[in-house]
């Protein structure tokens, strides 16, 4: 695909329908033939279409999303972790588990352990910036960082919670 289709605004438009509608209800399975059904274009440009615009693919960002979610409902709710995972979109604890590990360093409860200690200080930042800070890195795909701390070659660090 070429910059000049990507700068088309009406499929700029289809894919933030798109993207919208994974932030509204990202506990919900978006494969990505219903989202191409909401952009109203073929699976396959529409994955290369959301890469291109977004730089995530359309299953990394909705794993970005997933984990914001569980991040926010662990340092706001009393929900178990179980729940917590079921509540985000996940259809297994172990597959929750394994993947928040996996993006952030660190496992479910950790991070509310971690966030319920420092919750004085937290309340002083405003929430958008909290929430950007707090967002997962997922340039890297899970598979490359589970390789890259295998052959101890993971030279960034996973972001700290």
């Amino acid at each position: 695909m070429n910059a000049d289709a990507l700068q088309d605004p009406a499929l700029l438009r289809r894919l933030l329908r798109a993207k919208d509608r994974m932030d509204a209800a990202s506990h919900e399975a978006w494969p990505v033939e219903r989202l191409a059904e909401v952009s109203g274009v073929s699976p396959a440009h529409f994955a290369r279409s959301f890469k291109q615009a977004f730089g995530i693919p359309p299953h990394r960002y909705l794993l970005t999303r997933r984990i914001e979610q569980a991040i926010t409902l662990l340092r706001d709710t009393e929900l178990n972790i179980t729940e917590v995972a079921f509540a985000t979109g996940w259809e297994s604890l172990g597959t929750f588990g394994r993947t928040f590990r996996d993006i952030t360093g660190t496992n479910p409860s950790a991070v509310r352990v971690r966030a319920r200690a420092s919750a004085q200080q937290i309340d002083l930042v405003p929430a958008c910036v909290l929430k950007a800070a707090q967002r997962p890195n997922l340039n890297t795909a899970v598979s490359e960082k589970r390789r890259q701390v295998a052959q101890g070659t993971n030279r960034s660090s996973i972001k700290e919670m």
